[in-house]
């Protein structure tokens, strides 16, 4: 179990990394741009910018309390609020008709579920 909350963990961090930088770094007129990428065009640079900042934050929380052993409880702590930010996402994209984007956030969010439930009960950093 430990090594499947790791990889969830490794995987979400992944996903979370990638949606970081690209919220962060990619002008918003050219998020807006992409398939997928329609919210933008009702949300504000620095909301966009804000939302790539908690993401990057998420990767960093899912994996270096751990693998550091500073704060460990910090990971289901950080995949309980990626749950929160992907009700979030799943609401815009509904909103939007983005039904499959709908489903990849709802994987996303039983991924983070997975990570809380199992670092908090089932296989806790600490004893």
């Amino acid at each position: 179990m430990n090594l499947a909350l790791w990889i969830a963990a490794g995987l979400l961090a992944v996903i979370a990394l990638v949606g970081g930088v690209t919220k962060t770094f990619v002008p918003k007129e050219k998020l807006a741009a992409q398939r997928g990428g329609e919210w933008t065009g009702h949300a504000s640079a620095g909301f966009v910018r804000t939302l790539g900042v908690l993401e990057l934050l998420a990767a960093a929380g899912l994996i270096l309390p751990a693998a550091l052993d500073i704060a460990p409880v910090m990971v289901p702590v950080t995949a309980v609020c990626w749950v929160l930010l992907m009700i979030g996402a799943m609401i815009t994209h509904g909103r939007l008709g983005q039904y499959v984007l709908v489903l990849g956030n709802a994987l996303y969010l039983s991924l983070a579920a997975f990570i809380a439930v199992g670092r908090s009960t089932v296989e806790p950093f600490t004893g």
